[in-house]
């Protein structure tokens, strides 16, 4: 178990650490850093590359944005498999319901316990 939690830490903190340098570095916005890791993750899995990561870096490659990119994909695979084109529309957002509905609800009870504040 400390194994894996030390290839998740370390392949997870790769991915952190080359999109701090891509911030740090280059003049890209954090906004399009975060699209080119999705799509990265897209790209990733749709040539097969992504799917034996995860399998060796566990949280590590599923929690990032690139395991997002990598969960679309793999749900429009899927749901292309079973439903035929009409599941390039409906896998994605079939395969991260969970993760999107549990980010809505988060931040929906941070907003009943917090107090927002003006920037000003």
């Amino acid at each position: 178990m400390l194994y894996d939690i030390l290839k998740a830490f370390i392949c997870g903190g790769a991915l952190c650490v080359a999109g701090q340098l891509l911030i740090d570095k280059t003049k890209l916005t954090p906004a399009r850093i975060l699209t080119g890791y999705v799509v990265a993750g897209v790209i990733l899995s749709a040539v097969g590359a992504y799917a034996p990561f995860a399998r060796f870096a566990g949280a590590g490659a599923t929690v990032p944005l690139t395991g997002f990119g990598h969960l679309l994909a793999e749900g429009i695979r899927k749901a292309v498999a079973e439903d035929g084109l009409l599941g390039i529309f409906t896998g994605g957002l079939t395969a991260a319901a969970g993760g999107v509905t549990a980010a809505l609800v988060a931040g929906l009870a941070a907003a009943a316990v917090f107090r927002q504040k003006d920037k000003s």
